[in-house]
């Protein structure tokens, strides 16, 4: 099938979505489909001078606000029905609800293109944390219009399949994330690093991965560090990310060990030369970061819902926490701090809990769930 996959972020861009839909990109390539990227102009695009694995359609950008270095596709319907009537996807999936995404379903609409969306990110959550809480219902049912508008809505768990179904969202799909267990290892372990972190033979180093914004919840992953390093003088806090937050973090907390953005075995590497995974978080459709971290044989501490509600079996690989008690959180890292025969068996038990989470499993269920899409649209 020719399928074409709309969306507002896309690597070098380094986030949740951009990391999931590149995947998936490359998956049903690998499966035999031909597939198309309409994205947004990146600044990264001027520099580029190797050929893109996809072919792609870049259309006119504008800053996100509040969010450096991530930008908005415009919503192009002329050029997209243009573009379509010429070039006809047999499928869309339209990854990210911006402006792009909106004119991307209109136009596949005109044109009778079966479409799906993906369900990625709680932008209603974010507006909440930015100051702007009587948004939220707002945004949540601007949301659910674009959402019902498509064929299908693809979900990463059961459980937000339920709550969503709940709230009015039509026609819901799971599919499921995946993770490359071959990538993160727990074998990636360096000790040279464990060493430039500042971090003794028996020293704890408490991880944290993800984009460094308001809406993670990052002040809540240093006040658990803060109780750890009580115990433990020796323990570090090393972030991995970059964002908006980090320049408030840091000032405040010069202690902290900030890794900046890494990719591929660097990333794994760090995730593994951890002991501790604290994920504060409470805005997640998912959160990636928690399966990586669990393939890379780390217990997580996270708030019980998305990945850490679907994979982590409390108490065995991590604990998790009821959304929004702080003190839980915090005194839950406490004590697995200071257990580290527990902390051992966790791991170990992590690594196994994901170890069948094959990408080449989902990418195959979303060739599938397309190719239902043309036969229902066909029939």
């Amino acid at each position: 099938m020719r399928i074409a996959i709309v969306t507002e972020t896309w690597p070098p861009e380094v986030n949740g979505v951009a990391l999931t839909v590149q995947s998936l990109a490359h998956g049903l390539q690998r499966n035999g489909h031909v597939v198309e990227v309409i994205r947004p102009i990146q600044s990264s695009d001027r520099s580029e001078s190797s050929p893109p694995a996809f072919a792609e359609l870049l259309v006119s950008s504008m800053a996100l606000p509040r969010y450096p270095g991530l930008r908005l596709g415009m919503p192009s319907l002329s050029r997209l029905l243009r573009h379509w009537r010429s070039s006809r996807p047999q499928a869309l999936y339209v990854a990210t609800e911006g402006p792009l995404g909106h004119g991307a379903l209109s136009a596949a609409k005109r044109l009778g293109i079966p479409a799906c969306t993906g369900f990625h990110t709680r932008f209603d959550d974010f507006i909440a944390a930015y100051g702007f809480p009587w948004l939220t219902p707002l945004v949540f049912a601007g949301m659910r219009r674009f959402h019902n508008r498509a064929q299908a809505t693809l979900v990463p768990t059961g459980e937000l399949a339920d709550f969503l179904r709940q709230q009015g969202f039509s026609r819901i799909s799971l599919l499921r994330r995946a993770v490359d267990t071959e990538l993160f290892h727990p074998r990636r372990r360096s000790e040279s690093l464990r060493k430039d972190w500042g971090i003794g033979a028996r020293d704890i180093a408490v991880i944290h991965v993800g984009r460094l914004a308001k809406e993670k919840n990052l002040d809540l992953a240093v006040q658990a560090f803060r109780q750890i390093q009580h115990d433990h003088p020796g323990a570090r806090l090393i972030i991995v990310g970059d964002g908006p937050e980090r320049a408030r973090i840091a000032l405040a907390n010069p202690d902290i060990v900030f890794a900046g953005m890494r990719h591929g075995e660097d990333l794994s590497c760090h995730y593994a030369s951890g002991d501790l995974f604290l994920f504060p978080s409470t805005s997640e459709t998912f959160g990636n970061v928690t399966i990586e971290a669990m393939a890379c044989g780390l217990p997580v501490i996270a708030f019980d819902y998305g990945a850490a509600r679907e994979h982590i079996v409390d108490g065995q690989c991590g604990i998790g926490i009821p959304i929004g008690d702080r003190a839980a959180f915090v005194s839950a890292a406490r004590q697995l701090a200071s257990a580290p025969s527990r902390r051992a068996r966790m791991g170990r038990a992590a690594r196994a809990a994901v170890a069948s989470l094959s990408p080449d499993s989902v990418n195959l269920h979303f060739s599938e769930l397309l190719e239902s899409l043309v036969m229902e649209a066909a029939a």
